[in-house]
C-alpha cells in the first residue's frame, strides 16, 4: 500500500492523458466499429458546459462523464443537413470522481464511457454496447 509521501509529486490525469487512454481504448475497437465512427469528433473536457447540464436536467456536473452529442444513425435521415458533426464528451471530473470511488482501472473506465457514447451514435442498447466493449477488452 502506497503512503502519502508517495502522493507528494502526483497529480490527477491531465485532459491530454484521459485523451491518450481514450485514444488506447479507440484502438481496441473491432476495425469495421470505428470505420462506421470515423466522422465523429471526440473531446475530452473537464465538464460539461452549464448548457448542456441544463438542457439535460443534470444539477451536479459530477453525475456527467461522457455524452454523444448529435443524431444518431438509427434516427439519420439523408436528408438530415447537420451544422454541426456528432461528437463524443469525455468528462475528465466526474470520470476521476467515479474512478476513485471504485477499484476498476481508470482505463477500463475511460473505455466503458467512450464506448457508451459511441453506442448512442448507432442507437445501441445497452447489451449491445457491452458485448462490444467485452470484445475490446480482449482484442
Amino acid at each position: 500500500m502506497a503512503n502519502a509521501k508517495d502522493w507528494v509529486t502526483k497529480a490527477a490525469p491531465t485532459l491530454a492523458e484521459i485523451e491518450a487512454l481514450a485514444t488506447d481504448a479507440w484502438d481496441r475497437l473491432p476495425g469495421e466499429f470505428r470505420e462506421l465512427c470515423r466522422d465523429i469528433v471526440f473531446r475530452v473536457e473537464d465538464f460539461a458546459t452549464d448548457e448542456i447540464l441544463d438542457e439535460m436536467g443534470i444539477e451536479d456536473a459530477f453525475d456527467l462523464m461522457g455524452l454523444y452529442k448529435g443524431v444518431s444513425l438509427d434516427r439519420k435521415s439523408v436528408l438530415d443537413q447537420s451544422t454541426e458533426p456528432d461528437m463524443v464528451f469525455l468528462y475528465r471530473r466526474p470520470i476521476l470522481d467515479y474512478w476513485s470511488e471504485g477499484d476498476e482501472t481508470l482505463g477500463h473506465l475511460v473505455a466503458h464511457v467512450l464506448i457508451h457514447e459511441i453506442g448512442h451514435h448507432f442507437g445501441l442498447s445497452d447489451a449491445d454496447m457491452e458485448a462490444i466493449e467485452n470484445e475490446a477488452s480482449h482484442g
